[in-house]
This record gives C-alpha cells, structure tokens and sequence, in this order.
C-alpha cells in the first residue's frame, strides 16, 4: 500500500509540500512489483528536504522521491523529468518521434498528451480494463465521485454488462439461452 499524503508544489522557484490532486489523502494498493521498485528506489534516494506550505495539515520531516540521477539531489520536476527523461524515452521507444536536430532540449514534436500525466490514465485504464471496480478505483485516483471516473475511462471496461447477464442466466439455470 502506497499513501499518498503530499505533493511537491513549486512557488517561485521554491519546493513546497502541499496536499495531492483534488486535496484528498489517499491510500493507493500497489501490486508487489510496484512496490519493491519503489522501495529500492527510496533506498538508493535519500529524501531530501521540502518546506510545508503554511496552513498545511501535518509537518516534520517528510519524504520525497528525488531524481536518482541528479547531481544536486532535488525531488524531481515534472517538466524537468518530462523533457530530459520521459520523453527522451518515448522517443527511443518509437512512441513519439525524435526531438529534431538542432532543437532546443524543451522542444519536442509530441503533445502534451504524451507526457509523464499518461502514466495515471494509463494505470486507470489497467485497473477498470481487469474488472476493478469504479468506486475502488476512484478512490485510489482521488476522484470525488465514481462518476469522474466512469467519464474518463468508461470505454476500458469491456465487459461492462456481460457479467451481470451471465449471473442471471446462472441463477436462472439458462446457461447460455439467447434471447434474440
């Protein structure tokens, strides 16, 4: 399980917690193979630290995940990661096209659609896709209501319908009786 208490917030050129999406703290379950990368890359990344917005619930030290790679050791950006890891990587994969030569690091012919943001639709889509349910999923997303849900990533569940006909069909003892 992975709780999801804070974000870092950048104002004015200084790194803030603040509460995540939606400011909704949240407990989101990962599965173990998840879990272990994110452990190994907390031990390999020290925290480093990030001042609590004033008014904030909660204080003290906290964690936060820092670039592995970077030098200065500051959490990561996400238009630094964005552009110098994520994109670079999608382009290597033949996701997006390569960044044209002579260009400027920050400019890449892929839309914003393409950035590291994906990696949350593309777990929603995983999770409704296998048959998690809305509310379960919503939750862990930090929507206020299953409906936000069910509007972005309805089209992920297939099987949507299939599996209450087959529960009726089974308590009426019509295994596989068509009604067309």
């Amino acid at each position: 399980m992975l709780d999801v208490r804070r974000q870092v917030r950048a104002i004015h050129g200084r790194l803030y917690f603040a509460l995540p999406k939606g400011e909704k703290i949240r407990t989101v379950d990962l599965p173990p193979s998840v879990a272990g990368e994110v452990k190994r890359h907390i031990e390999a990344s020290p925290p480093v630290e990030v001042e609590q917005l004033r008014g904030e619930a909660g204080g003290g030290e906290e964690e936060v995940f820092p670039a592995a790679h970077h030098a200065l050791r500051q959490p990561i950006a996400v238009n630094t990661w964005n552009t110098y890891t994520w994109k670079p990587a999608l382009a290597k994969a033949g996701v997006i096209p390569p960044r044209a030569e002579g260009a400027k690091a920050w400019q890449w012919a892929a839309a914003p659609k393409d950035g590291f943001h994906m990696l949350r639709h593309t777990y929603a889509s995983i999770m409704l896709e296998a048959g998690e349910p809305v509310v379960t999923s919503a939750r862990w997303l930090g929507h206020s209501l299953p409906s936000i849900t069910l509007g972005y990533y309805a089209h992920f569940m297939p099987e949507a319908g299939s599996k209450g006909r087959g529960t009726i069909d089974g308590l009426l003892g019509k295994g596989g009786a068509s009604a067309r």
